[in-house]
């Protein structure tokens, strides 16, 4: 596995909750935007399908991130810690079949898309 970000891609193992928090907090240092409320967090099983397709998120010019977690239950409480901090979002995605494991977080901006409208 790997992580990527809107800079670079790195060949790692599924990430720790302690190594996907490290990696996000220094990423959002990256980030012009200095509120958590700049920024929306998910989880998935499918990152190009979510990221890159659902969020519009441009791949080659948006602030992005996403990581492996080691399990769906540490995707699932990297989110929480995010949303209770003031990102956007919202608890509760993936499938549910243990398979929804990468924790991805972006910059809003006027064309990504939050949630449908």
């Amino acid at each position: 596995m790997w992580i990527a970000t809107s800079h670079y891609k790195l060949a790692i193992d599924n990430m720790t909750y302690k190594d996907i928090i490290n990696s996000i907090d220094e990423h959002l240092t990256q980030s012009p935007k200095q509120y958590y409320k700049d920024f929306y967090v998910g989880i998935t099983d499918n990152i190009d399908e979510r990221l890159f397709g659902y969020h519009q998120v441009n791949k080659n010019t948006d602030w992005w991130i996403y990581c492996p977690a080691d399990t769906e239950e540490i995707a699932r409480k990297i989110e929480s810690y995010y949303l209770d901090k003031g990102m956007d979002g919202g608890k509760g995605g993936g499938k549910g079949n243990g398979q929804t494991r990468f924790v991805y977080c972006y910059e809003i901006n006027n064309q990504t898309k939050q949630r449908d409208e």
